[in-house]
């Protein structure tokens, strides 16, 4: 299984002028350091929270179906926009929408081949399946208050010790904190 971006977020969930304000810079020569900073925070949030947070585009590759649906690894999801199978040419190949079905109002998105159906087979045993779907909140407004905090405190605390940490990679408790109800539970 490989999760490919491929259309990003149209802006960032914070502008460089929220960011500027909450790290309070009077000067413009650190913006291109705190617009870095904002991409990195958000790429950072969304990898730990496994959530798209503006609206993206995304490409789900499988190898083979799995006996249970297909288990789309990120949240929210808008609309799975395409189903597509490898045939003998290499050609991928769209299955029809009406042959299958999507659950993307759960916090576990999902699609299955209907009842009575069987998914076809991929032509090639390696990545021969791909799922296009768009996953966000929306636009930045509609990221939820509690995750756009935790990205700005991601970019001051970042800013504020550019040198890697002794820690490692685990994020401040307030931020943890902040994106614990947020973070979709792997099973």
């Amino acid at each position: 299984m490989t999760l490919a971006l491929l259309t990003g977020p149209a802006a960032e969930p914070v502008t460089l002028a929220e960011a500027r304000a909450h790290l309070r810079l009077d000067g413009t020569e650190e913006n291109p350091l705190v617009e870095a900073l904002i991409a990195a925070a958000r790429a950072a949030l969304e990898a730990e929270t496994r959530r798209a947070f503006v609206t993206q585009s995304w490409r789900l590759t499988l190898d083979d179906w799995p006996a249970d649906p297909v288990r789309l690894p990120l949240a929210p999801v808008a609309a799975v926009t395409a189903v597509k199978v490898a045939s003998l040419s290499g050609a991928m190949l769209p299955i029809d929408p009406g042959f299958y079905e999507t659950d993307l109002a759960d916090d576990a998105p999902r699609l299955a081949a209907k009842r009575g159906q069987a998914w076809p087979m991929p032509a090639t045993r390696l990545a021969g399946i791909a799922v296009d779907f768009t996953a966000g909140y929306g636009a930045a407004a509609d990221v939820p208050p509690p995750l756009k905090q935790a990205l700005l405190l991601l970019v001051a605390h970042w800013f504020e010790h550019r040198e890697p940490v002794a820690a490692g990679n685990e994020l401040p408790r307030t931020i943890t904190a902040l994106v614990a109800p947020w973070k979709r539970v792997r099973l």
